[in-house]
């Protein structure tokens, strides 16, 4: 079924845009591992942040409602507008989806670091049974942040979206496989001003059959810097050269070279596929230049349905010889037909 992100929230499908924010301001500050000490906060931290992500952006959101967890991720019958599939990985760091929606390097201490009126810190007070009930409402206008000369608020803006090529073999693309793409970010410290640097671990799925171009988006996964939001760090599928194949959308194409003879008599030829496996390919017929052949059902998963697959093409390629011996031509003239 995959997550429900509504429920994650407590929200119903269909709700504004605010009330996604007044949703996430809410559970956020309810289960920040910081001050909620239940043995599944940080999960229930993680999971909240990841639904928030999906259901603020109304092009998530959209692919979402009408494919689920599984079709967001997956790539499922979505493009994102430059010949690729859209796909969306959750980037693993709610304390940045706190820190961004809050603003702020440090935000949580802006809540829980000050003294209530009566001496006691504000972590320990409650409203209505829930220690965070206090700040489900609070104004994000009210927050500092950067302002302009007119004293307004001013939007942060965020840095442009880092690409990276990603290389694969056909044989990836064929059964599938994880890749683990270490990254050097810099990160604010605490005080909003130094940096420091960090390396964190990316994980991409690649899923059976996905066409090169597809790319796979971690938000705000860039560096760090005051008054700007990290860039998205996007990955972009590219084939890598192949000894044997190539690939055309879910079909692979098998080159293959014959002698002239071969060409004008018929031939067989042994064809590998994909998948270690070899089939007799019998052609009969003239063999042109360029012509090509059919197997079906071996080539590459398709990327919508991976229980069905492209299919292998053969690619014939004659071998003129560079010169004949005249006893040879005259043979040749003497049996083929003059036009």
């Amino acid at each position: 079924m995959g997550k429900d992100y509504y429920k994650i929230l407590g929200i119903q499908k269909g709700a504004a845009d605010e009330d996604i924010k007044k949703a996430y301001r809410k559970q956020a500050l309810k289960w920040h591992p910081d001050k909620n000490k239940a043995a599944n906060a940080e999960e229930k931290f993680k999971e909240i942040a990841e639904a928030y992500e999906v259901l603020s952006d109304p092009k998530k959101r959209e692919i979402y409602d009408q494919y689920g967890e599984e079709g967001l991720k997956g790539g499922r019958g979505t493009t994102d507008g430059q010949g690729g599939n859209f796909t969306y990985t959750f980037h693993g760091d709610p304390h940045a989806t706190f820190a961004t929606f809050f603003g702020g390097a440090n935000p949580f201490e802006m809540f829980f670091g000050r003294k209530a009126a009566n001496g006691r810190e504000e972590e320990d007070m409650e409203v209505d049974g829930d220690p965070f009930g206090s700040f489900t409402s609070f104004n994000l206008n009210s927050f500092p942040r950067e302002r302009h000369m007119g004293g307004g608020p001013m939007r942060r803006k965020q840095d442009p979206a880092i690409h990276h090529e990603l290389r694969v073999s056909l044989e990836e693309i064929f059964h599938g496989c994880t890749k683990r793409m270490k990254i050097s970010r810099k990160r604010l410290n605490p005080d909003g001003r130094t940096m420091r640097t960090e390396d964190k671990i990316l994980t991409i799925e690649i899923k059976r059959g996905w066409k090169e171009g597809t790319k796979i988006t971690f938000p705000r996964e860039g560096d760090e810097s005051p008054g700007t939001i990290p860039a998205d760090i996007v990955f972009v599928i590219k084939d890598k050269p192949h000894a044997h194949f190539r690939r055309e959308g879910s079909n692979i194409v098998y080159p293959v070279r014959v002698s002239l003879r071969q060409s004008l008599c018929g031939c067989s030829v042994t064809v590998s596929t994909i998948d270690g496996k070899s089939c007799n390919l019998k052609v009969t017929e003239v063999i042109k230049p360029g012509m090509r052949k059919t197997v079906a059902g071996q080539g590459l998963p398709f990327p919508k349905n991976p229980d069905q697959r492209g299919d292998l093409v053969v690619e014939f390629d004659v071998n003129f010889p560079d010169s004949l011996p005249s006893n040879s031509k005259d043979v040749l003239k003497r049996h083929l037909p003059a036009s």
